[in-house]
């Protein structure tokens, strides 16, 4: 067995965890392991490099564990509580051990399940009040977020470029399977059509200082309602290209999601809302680009849950028909 099935088949056993727990469900993505307990999330990152991101050696692991608790605490600061090491004597995996430390572990309280956005969305429990109020905390949060000229440059024309082939070049092995030739074809032109006639707009971006060290990944499965505030989760921790964005390309993330959610009135009150708290009217112009744009991202990443290791069937089956309506949403903004 590898080291990460070893971790796997010991955080499966309810004794290795500190606190009481009824039962352990884990989790997965292509590039993380969840194990989720009664009252905690631990989150262990795997021994990946996929371009994007590389967290191949434990040193890698380790500083983007500390990064994600560093980051996520902005919008989330009670949830995140620091990096677990997860540590061996050769015959035992124990959490926080003596031994020689072998992974690391985020370690998150657990939220509840019922009250996360796309939840309350699927059964119909969404107000455009809690829409303003999310439009509100991210609005300020964007207000107080870290710009610079270094952070700037992610929105020259040539890295959102970059960003937009790199979508096109990675999808390339999913046409006739995922997203039809046709559909490819139309998303990519209008795309370059796009970026090719506003160059003014994204110039414009720049020098106002739009572009900030944002969320970068903000969609609803990331939101959840909380007694006391709403918490905003799981930012981008393991590449800035992907978070030092324009604030209005997280407004679209966000805008697009409630889209796929079939709840097209909340993601305009959504962004009705932010344009009035933050003044922003620009986001207008931008609007349909970055909700094609991320809906081609989302699609792109359920494509790479068909790859993945240890996905079961009935995931990747979801994946294929998750990654079909979104390649279908990110046409349907081409006007």
């Amino acid at each position: 067995m590898t080291v990460l099935e070893d971790i796997v088949c010991a955080f499966s056993n309810r004794e290795i965890y500190p606190d009481p727990t009824a039962k352990v469900d884990i989790a997965q993505t292509q590039m993380s392991l969840v194990f989720l307990t009664d009252q905690f999330v631990y989150k262990i990152k795997k021994p990946v490099n996929l371009g994007y991101l590389d967290y191949s050696t434990l040193a890698q692991r380790k500083y983007f564990c500390e990064q994600e608790v560093k980051l996520n605490r902005r919008l989330c600061r009670d949830i995140y509580l620091g990096v677990d090491k997860i540590t061996s004597d050769g015959m035992k995996i124990s959490l926080n051990g003596q031994d020689d430390v072998i992974e690391y572990a985020v370690k998150m309280r657990k939220l509840l399940q019922d009250r996360m956005l796309d939840v309350l969305l699927t059964n119909n429990k969404v107000t455009a009040e809690m829409i303003d109020r999310v439009a509100d905390k991210v609005a300020k949060f964007h207000r107080k977020a870290e710009t610079s000229p270094e952070i700037g440059k992610f929105g020259s024309i040539e890295t959102i470029t970059t960003n937009t082939e790199e979508n096109f070049d990675q999808t390339l092995g999913y046409i006739g399977h995922s997203v039809d030739q046709a559909q490819f074809n139309h998303i990519r032109k209008y795309t370059r059509d796009f970026i090719l006639n506003n160059t003014g707009l994204f110039n414009n971006r720049v020098s106002e200082g739009k572009i900030k060290d944002c969320h970068g990944d903000l969609h609803a499965q990331h939101i959840c309602f909380t007694d006391k505030s709403i918490c905003i989760y799981d930012c981008i921790e393991f590449n800035d290209r992907f978070r030092y964005v324009d604030v209005a390309a997280e407004v679209s993330f966000l805008a697009m999601d409630l889209d796929h959610w079939r709840h097209a009135e909340l993601s305009a009150q959504f962004v009705t809302m932010y344009i009035k708290k933050s003044g922003d009217t620009d986001i207008s112009k931008l609007l349909d680009f970055y909700k094609c744009y991320f809906a081609y991202v989302r699609a792109k990443v359920n494509c790479f849950k068909l790859d993945a290791p240890l996905v079961s069937g009935q995931d990747k089956e979801k994946a294929m028909n998750d990654a079909k309506q979104y390649f279908n949403l990110a046409e349907s903004y081409i006007k």
